[in-house]
């Protein structure tokens, strides 16, 4: 049987079709809704499971279930989703599971998009060889997992939340209504709000007029790639920034946790990819207490798909047995 997975983010919704080898057969990728409030984004994900599956030359009867990657906290035994802030009007606690569900006809798995994506590196991309890692996501906001004896250590609930280390006291303002978390100066949001901010104080750059001319909203992964290519120099500032951000928020988990890998992902991160991973060691290792044995800092070898890939795999976890939930089509 195939698994379905869904990696949900503030500006893209990412489905793919897998087989039990974890080989991608189909994939769809469409915008997030910004406009529709989160009935609008479900609606959109449903969508974006079918397109995937009419990619992969296959129908509902052939899923077992349909794993999503959500941001923010999930209540997995309700199947709804809180306080994601990097999602459009996503107000208070939302119902996923249920609706979805209901459209779909099959198994719903809710799960965090960056553990998912960690889980994902760890058994199929870059952590592949390591039994410890730390995963880094890089996208609308940070978020982390952390891979233990190859198992993915949740603590409470609320373990990986690397993005809101502090790594500098009374810093930048973060979107999370602190200052100085790691997110507030690696996060797309925060890096877009910090360069509106310095073009108001009269700053020149080009980050804008290259997210007009590509038709986009905000400043995509992308526009930051294209802005640096071009040698912006609040582009690169504001690169250099998260680089010095990820290297000390790094350092202080690998003290902590001296796992033997940490691999950079996220829209950001995959986009820049190598070069970046390698300047997050570089400005990692003067703060570790045993720099002679630094572990690795990869890349995310899974790219963009590595979200959606490892929702899918959280389908293992609570597909009902064979019979016990019918199949609705499209058509229906």
């Amino acid at each position: 049987m195939l698994r379905a997975g869904v990696d949900l983010g503030g500006t893209k919704i990412q489905s793919v079709i897998v087989d039990p080898a974890g080989e991608v057969l189909g994939q769809n990728r469409i915008p997030t809704p910004q406009d529709h409030g989160s009935a609008g984004v479900i609606t959109a994900m449903v969508s974006s499971v079918h397109a995937a599956l009419a990619d992969a030359n296959a129908g509902l009867s052939d899923v077992l279930g349909v794993g999503v990657g959500a941001p923010g906290q999930i209540d997995h035994e309700a199947g709804t989703v809180s306080h994601a802030g990097n999602l459009p009007d996503w107000l208070g606690t939302v119902a996923v599971a249920g609706p979805m569900r209901e459209a779909l006809g099959v198994p719903i798995e809710l799960a965090n998009d960056v553990q998912v994506g960690v889980m994902a590196e760890s058994r199929l991309g870059a952590g592949r060889p390591y039994s410890s890692m730390l995963g880094i996501f890089c996208g609308t906001g940070v978020g982390g997992g952390i891979v233990i004896n190859d198992a993915l250590w949740l603590g409470r609930g609320a373990a990986g939340e690397v993005g809101h280390m502090v790594v500098m006291p009374d810093g930048a303002p973060c979107p999370c209504g602190r200052r100085g978390c790691l997110e507030a100066y690696a996060g797309r949001s925060a890096m877009e709000q910090e360069a509106r901010r310095r073009v108001d104080r009269g700053k020149h750059t080009k980050l804008f007029t290259i997210m007009q001319k590509k038709g986009r909203t905000r400043l995509s992964s992308g526009v930051w790639a294209k802005a640096l290519d071009k040698g912006d120099h609040m582009a690169n500032d504001l690169i250099d920034r998260a680089v010095w951000a990820l290297g000390l928020a790094s350092a202080s988990a690998v003290n902590l946790l001296d796992v033997e890998a940490v691999v950079i992902g996220g829209g950001l991160g995959c986009r820049l990819g190598t070069p970046f991973a390698d300047r997050i060691r570089a400005a990692m290792i003067p703060h570790l207490i045993l720099p002679e044995k630094a572990p690795q800092v990869l890349s995310a070898a899974l790219g963009d798909l590595g979200g959606a890939m490892g929702a899918a795999l959280r389908v293992e976890h609570t597909v009902p047995p064979p019979g016990e939930i019918g199949v609705v089509t499209e058509e229906d």
